[in-house]
């Protein structure tokens, strides 16, 4: 049976992105993304609720979120589900992400800046803990 695990927001950065590297050398970029959902209740009232989602973005697009994002960015970004698991209290905990595998800024620009949009090579990541 086919599946799939594909995964489309857009949203607002919600801290500037932050960078590390792991200890094979590659460069991971981290960042929260807020992704608002507006509605009207049977009072006419707007009502708004903010889902916050954890992404993480390798290689070279790791690179370009560190140089250009910066918190309040709006960006749309596509990628896949992740589920990873760490002890805490002698408690295991989980914890799910994105991983991003393509972004595109979405923020007004200046006339003359072009619009950037990046894809990742979907093997260019490697997977934390594994």
């Amino acid at each position: 049976m086919p599946t799939l695990n594909r995964v489309q927001l857009i949203g607002r950065l919600g801290k500037d992105p932050e960078s590390k590297y792991t200890p094979a050398g590659k460069k991971v970029c981290h960042f929260s993304l807020a992704v608002s959902n507006r509605w009207k209740d049977k009072n006419g009232e707007t009502k708004e609720a903010t889902e916050w989602v954890n992404i993480e973005a390798w290689g070279r697009l790791g690179e370009v979120c560190q140089e250009y994002l910066k918190k309040g960015s709006l960006i749309f970004v596509e990628g896949r589900l992740k589920t990873d698991k760490y002890e805490a209290n002698g408690e295991t905990r989980y914890f799910t992400k994105v991983i991003a595998q393509s972004l595109q800024f979405l923020d007004k620009r200046e006339k003359e800046e072009p619009l950037m949009a990046v894809e990742e090579d979907p093997g260019e990541y490697e997977f934390a803990g594994e």
